[in-house]
């Protein structure tokens, strides 16, 4: 097992988060475990390995982001067609789905 300097290891991470998401994160330290933008609570040790995710995902950002912009306008309507609405044409089911994938997107949905 290697030894990690928690000040060595959260500078790395915030530089990687930085460029990939274009803000600082929001890190918080409770009890040797780590909370990055009120996420789920993980060990120093994912945060390094996180640190890798994120500069491949910054080197293949450029791209993503255009893709992404393409297909998300493309799935929604996509989503929209293919859904069967109730009577009066309101779906709650979709309107969470669509709430949920603006404010996060690519976040699960709630049972």
């Amino acid at each position: 097992m290697t030894n990690l300097h928690k000040d060595a290891v959260l500078a790395a991470f915030t530089d990687a988060y930085k460029k990939a998401n274009g803000k600082s994160p929001n890190i918080e330290s409770k009890s040797g475990w780590y909370s990055v933008d009120g996420g789920k609570n993980v060990r120093l040790a994912q945060l390094q390995e996180m640190i890798a995710s994120l500069e491949s995902q910054h080197g293949n950002s450029a791209e993503k982001t255009s893709k992404k912009k393409n297909t998300t306008t493309a799935t929604t309507t996509a989503k929209k067609k293919a859904t069967s609405p109730t009577k009066s044409g309101f779906s709650v089911k979709d309107f969470w789905a669509e709430k949920l994938n603006a404010e996060a997107p690519g976040a699960t949905l709630p049972r």
